[in-house]
């Protein structure tokens, strides 16, 4: 009996732990589902399939054919058919010689085809892991904003409280005790709305998951102050130079030009003549025969060997068309794997002028939160001891909300502009 209770309590304990989610097992789970993920790793199995293919087109093809037939034909000076039935049986191989190097560019790409594809897929990844991430951290903020709202209300509520105690022995004006009383419900609002902002975070977070909305979904609350104020100071170049070792758009642009290259190959190739080899055996029967089947199959085998050249003459502008328009292909390549270096670059300076941005701010709001937090400590004791009206303790208790919020802001802000920094020098994502 205790045995069993104690295995319920584990059960329910290790229940629990489980449906805690961290950044990592998130992405994990949305890697795993995500259905574009999933098509494109179809792709590929059918870029593999293309790649085997491409590969068996140097060896010899190999068929048989079995013919047999029964004929009748009028019999001579009478009414009635005679009939007759053969049989022909046939094994026919050929082989491509030489095509200009057709084949075994043909094959290149393939394999190149089954390259690109694994960089297309990284390429999925990563967007969803940071569409993952940045989901993350608006779950982390909203929830975070939510438990400054509750302290917000817990102090205000102990104002209000106060307010009454004095409106009781008339020493505020029942004006004073109202707006006291309207700052209170003001944040009560505002603790509605943060709510659903968390609600709405969790949601979007959970969808991107491909998981079913459930009350039940929790994520796990790192301490964010241990991964604010870092003053890094990045360097563009250093950040671009790894980023280009290693970013798949990168080395999927560079597959993409050199599958053009080849394309271009494979178009020249049609200048050149096609010698292909061949090899047969045929053997024949017929009933009309006097010879026995079998004697007739034996003795009636005939082998051949063959060469067959194909000379191109006259194309009507085909190849001359397929090289001029793989060269412009090729040339389109190479701008676009220009503009993927282009555009990458653009986001890494972007992304170190965030963290620089971010940083900078989050000093700012550190500095004007604490100056507004003993600004407001002040007035609250003041409002206390009945040293100043309702309206100047507001007025501070209002400054203090926006700087408390404009300070979670930009902490966030700068978690994720590190986490981005993060993404682009090869770094998991993590927290």
């Amino acid at each position: 009996m205790i045995f069993g209770v104690f295995f319920l309590l584990t059960t329910a304990l290790q229940a629990q732990q489980d449906s805690v989610w961290t950044l990592e097992e998130c992405i994990t789970h949305a890697l795993e589902k995500n259905i574009q993920v999933r098509k494109s790793e179809i792709s590929n199995e059918r870029y593999q399939y293309y790649a085997d293919q491409s590969r068996a087109q140097l060896f010899p093809s190999v068929n048989a054919s079995l013919l047999q037939n029964y004929n009748w034909s009028k019999a001579s000076g009478g009414s009635g058919y005679n009939g007759m039935n053969g049989s022909n049986v046939s094994m026919n191989s050929s082989v491509t010689v030489f095509n200009g190097s057709r084949l075994t560019n043909q094959i290149k790409q393939a394999e190149l085809d089954i390259q690109a594809g694994q960089y297309s897929l990284e390429i999925i990844k990563e967007s969803i892991s940071l569409s993952i991430m940045n989901a993350y951290l608006q779950v982390l903020y909203a929830g975070e904003q939510v438990r400054n709202t509750e302290r917000q209300i817990e102090s205000t509520t102990g104002q209000v409280e106060l307010a009454a105690e004095r409106l009781a022995i008339r020493l505020i004006s029942q004006a004073d005790y109202a707006q006291v009383r309207s700052q209170l419900a003001s944040e009560k609002l505002n603790l509605a709305n943060a709510r659903s902002q968390l609600a709405i975070a969790r949601v979007n977070l959970e969808q991107l998951m491909e998981l079913p909305v459930s009350d039940d979904f929790e994520i796990a609350f790192p301490d964010p102050e241990e991964m604010v104020n870092q003053n890094r100071k990045p360097d563009v170049a250093e950040v671009y130079m790894t980023a280009l070792g290693i970013k798949p758009q990168v080395k999927n642009a560079e597959i993409n030009k050199e599958i053009a290259a080849l394309d271009e190959k494979i178009a020249r190739a049609g200048y050149f003549p096609v010698l292909s080899a061949s090899a047969g055996a045929g053997t024949s029967y017929s009933s009309m025969m006097t010879d026995p089947y079998f004697d007739q199959i034996n003795n009636g085998i005939t082998p051949s060997l063959g060469l067959s050249l194909s000379i191109p003459i006259y194309q009507r502008k085909q190849v001359r068309t397929s090289v001029a328009v793989a060269q412009l292909s090729y040339q389109d390549a190479g701008l676009s794997e220009l503009n993927t270096r282009n555009e990458l670059r653009k986001s890494i300076e972007q992304a170190c002028l965030d963290v620089i941005s971010a940083q900078a701010d989050y000093e700012a709001s550190v500095e004007n939160y604490q100056a507004t937090s003993e600004s407001a400590a002040l007035s609250d004791e003041k409002f206390r001891q009945g040293i100043i009206n309702s309206v100047d303790y507001l007025v501070s208790k209002t400054n203090l909300i926006l700087a408390e919020s404009n300070l979670l802001q930009s902490k966030y802000n700068m978690i994720f502009s590190y986490k981005v920094l993060d993404f682009y020098s090869g770094i998991p994502l993590s927290l």
